[in-house]
């Protein structure tokens, strides 16, 4: 008798709408005895509604969590990274900044020889780098020409004046902006409060700086070669540890 009654409490609890965890909870029945039991009742159409909401809501609430997690988890990864790296010294800034011009830089070609120092990028703290390698090299803030390369539909004047007020640079050495049409087939991304176009650093009678760069480079890549047997961390942290 007790177990009947148990059976009709767990049916008219499925027909007002109520789930088997909800129904469980409320009647200490197990959800293996109350899945045959109400199997065959039609759950209201409003209580199916709020029941694939509450699961919406659990999924939400549940890819919310993970995501914090995983942002805790990059988090960790830059801290200890970061951490590990140490005092940064002059070789350290001399190679950062031969690797990022000869991967952003303008060099010379067989077919066009300008021996010209010419740095562009839209990443600010790539920017302040390669400005403070130009520091350590001794080459004179005078020389150094800058130029703001952005889409027609942003406004130049602000732009301009948040490189100079980012990196330090008085708005007398920039040159007149390079404005890009605009193209309807392009669907662009660079968008929203974090473009600022790309800046162009030119640094003037660079000829002998640029043919240094190739030298370094040349000494650099070549080493890497004959030593790439040998090479490895030393440090206390392993990108893939």
């Amino acid at each position: 008798m007790a177990k009947d009654a148990l059976r009709r409490e767990c049916r008219k609890l499925r027909a007002q709408g109520f789930t088997y965890s909800e129904i469980a909870e409320a009647t200490g029945a197990s959800k293996g005895s109350i899945s045959p039991w109400v199997r065959d009742i039609q759950m209201p159409r409003v209580s199916r509604q709020r029941h694939d909401e509450r699961n919406a809501t659990a999924r939400r609430r549940a890819g919310g969590t993970n995501s914090r997690r995983a942002a805790d988890r990059r988090e960790q990864l830059r801290f200890v990274a970061a951490s590990s790296l140490g005092e940064v010294t002059h070789r350290d800034l001399l190679l950062a900044g031969l690797a990022l011009y000869w991967a952003e830089g303008s060099k010379d070609k067989p077919w066009r020889r300008s021996g010209r120092v010419v740095f562009i990028n839209s990443d600010a703290s790539v920017l302040q780098i390669f400005l403070r390698w130009l520091d350590m090299l001794g080459v004179a803030k005078d020389d150094r020409r800058y130029r703001l390369n952005i889409h027609e539909s942003a406004d130049v004047a602000t732009h301009e004046q948040w490189w100079s007020d980012t990196l330090g640079v008085p708005l007398s050495l920039f040159s007149p902006a390079t404005v890009k049409k605009h193209n309807p087939k392009t669907v662009r991304l660079n968008v929203g409060d974090t473009y600022h176009g790309c800046l162009v650093v030119s640094v003037a009678r660079s000829g002998a700086l640029y043919y240094s760069i190739e030298g370094w480079w040349k000494a650099l890549s070549e080493g890497v070669q004959i030593g790439a047997d040998g090479a490895h961390w030393t440090g206390n942290w392993s990108p893939v540890g």
